[in-house]
């Protein structure tokens, strides 16, 4: 799988056109869609005909209320409505869907909404950056969620990471957590 990643708001337009591109062509490309900005959910009807992958993040970096929820309450009502909404695709095969937060009282609300509308287990995933939350990835797996731990490579792995780090500042303590026995 090859997955595009979401920058700042300036990257939006020419990702998902790139994304759209990619997908007359390649079926095994996804792209990372943010629940804060406010134009999520049209995006989401936008690439529904594309069959898309999707891996739904709460997105972070700093941009204006204009484009973008800025409460925690308001970004995590908008992942929970865009997660049913792409729940509800993958359930009927016109998606795939992975969840890319951390954030486990999300996730239990998202897949029991999921699975009440009838959506298998197997048709939500969860993406966990590597090291952060590992005790709850195994447990979505054993739990019948495709669990998956997000890997950067190439030459700027590195700042990638840094990155996604720094979006969120809990996600340091969560890694250094992780360091200890």
């Amino acid at each position: 799988w090859f997955w595009l990643d979401m920058e700042g708001s300036d990257y939006t337009e020419a990702t998902l056109a790139l994304y759209e591109r990619l997908k007359l062509d390649h079926e095994r490309v996804g792209i990372a869609l943010q629940a804060y900005l406010k134009r999520t959910a049209a995006d989401v009807q936008r690439i529904l005909p594309l069959r898309p992958c999707v891996r739904l993040v709460k997105g972070a970096y700093d941009e204006p209320a204009t484009i973008a929820y800025r409460a925690k309450s308001a970004v995590d009502g908008n992942f929970q409505a865009l997660a049913v909404v792409l729940a509800e695709a993958a359930r009927d095969g016109r998606a795939r869907l992975a969840l890319g937060t951390h954030d486990s009282a999300l996730i239990e609300r998202i897949t029991l909404m999921a699975e009440a509308a009838g959506a298998p287990r197997s048709a939500l995933e969860v993406h966990m950056l590597y090291g952060i939350r590992r005790d709850g990835l195994v447990r979505l797996a054993a739990a019948g969620h495709p669990a998956y731990s997000l890997v950067a490579y190439g030459a700027s792995w590195y700042a990638w990471y840094m990155r996604r780090l720094a979006e969120r500042p809990a996600n340091v303590v969560f890694a250094l957590r992780q360091l200890l026995p």
